[in-house]
């Protein structure tokens, strides 16, 4: 199974020490190592601005290559996503003006065009634009980073 991981997934590793959780940081790596966690460029550059975490901005550095460049797929994709004109609200206005990355609409594409599940903390909203909304309209499974743990049979 592919697992896309959304910046706010990546963001909330922060909570989980490597010296306390040692055993998680292994599980990831050997996610990463076959292949099976995954994430988007545009993750990647929503992760390079704020204030990065020692040890996450440490290790997501030592697995950069898994922050893809989208395929033309996915890219086909967005466009879908897009074309719903519910969902171009996943841009905000803010956005476009300040020309910030939106990694959204990249890592549900990714997910759906691997038939992976994507890994957020977003949480779907009644008519929202939110990742688990768009998501559940395009028949993606999307799960949070416990859900994920716990998925992957994980205990600390």
């Amino acid at each position: 199974m592919t697992y896309v991981f959304d910046n706010c997934a990546f963001s909330k590793l922060k909570h989980y020490y490597p010296s306390v959780f040692n055993t998680l940081w292994k599980g990831l790596d050997q996610l990463v190592a076959d292949g099976s966690l995954v994430s988007t460029r545009e993750v990647w550059n929503e992760l390079q601005r704020g204030e990065p975490n020692v040890h996450v901005d440490k290790w997501i550095k030592s697995c950069q290559q898994i922050f893809a460049i989208p395929a033309p797929q996915e890219l086909a994709c967005v466009a879908e996503i897009f074309s719903v004109k519910h969902f171009q609200a996943v841009i905000r206005q803010k956005s476009m003006l300040v020309g910030t990355p939106v990694a959204d609409p990249f890592v549900i594409a990714a997910a759906r065009v691997k038939k992976g599940v994507v890994v957020t903390e977003e949480q779907a909203k009644p008519n929202g634009a939110k990742i688990p909304n768009i998501c559940a309209h395009f028949s993606v499974e999307c799960l949070n980073l416990e859900q994920f743990m716990q998925r992957q049979r994980w205990s600390f």
